[in-house]
């Protein structure tokens, strides 16, 4: 079992910045793929962000490339999203996921998510 805290949410104007802090508990941190999904109110689970195992390999979606980062700390079990120019449609809750091997993109393939943080971009 792998247990997953988020933190680090709130409310930010719009083109301010938020980072998002995942700890990971349970397990060899360094054998899972972490990522970053979000949902918005009315609309699907997308997937943000993801990171291999090692840090070495990462996917970013298009609609956060250049404005958004992901890293994680393997000495602290803990995953990073750095977000910055945050706009108001980046409003969500956000999940950290994890999974044994490599990482997709997909939610089904994910059997570890933290709880949520609300993210909430004012105009």
């Amino acid at each position: 079992q792998v247990q997953l805290v988020e933190s680090g949410g709130g409310l930010v104007q719009a083109g301010g910045s938020l980072r998002l802090a995942c700890v990971a508990s349970g397990r060899t941190f360094t054998n899972y793929a972490m990522a970053w999904f979000r949902q918005a109110p009315g609309k699907e689970r997308e997937c943000v962000t993801a990171i291999s195992g090692s840090g070495g390999n990462t996917y970013y979606a298009d609609f956060v490339k250049g404005r958004f980062t992901i890293s994680r700390d393997n000495a602290k079990n803990t995953a990073y999203l750095q977000m910055n120019s945050l706009k108001t449609e980046d409003t969500a809750v956000y999940y950290c996921a994890a999974r044994p091997g490599y990482y997709t993109r997909y939610s089904s393939n994910y059997g570890y998510w933290g709880q949520g943080t609300q993210v909430t971009v004012s105009s």
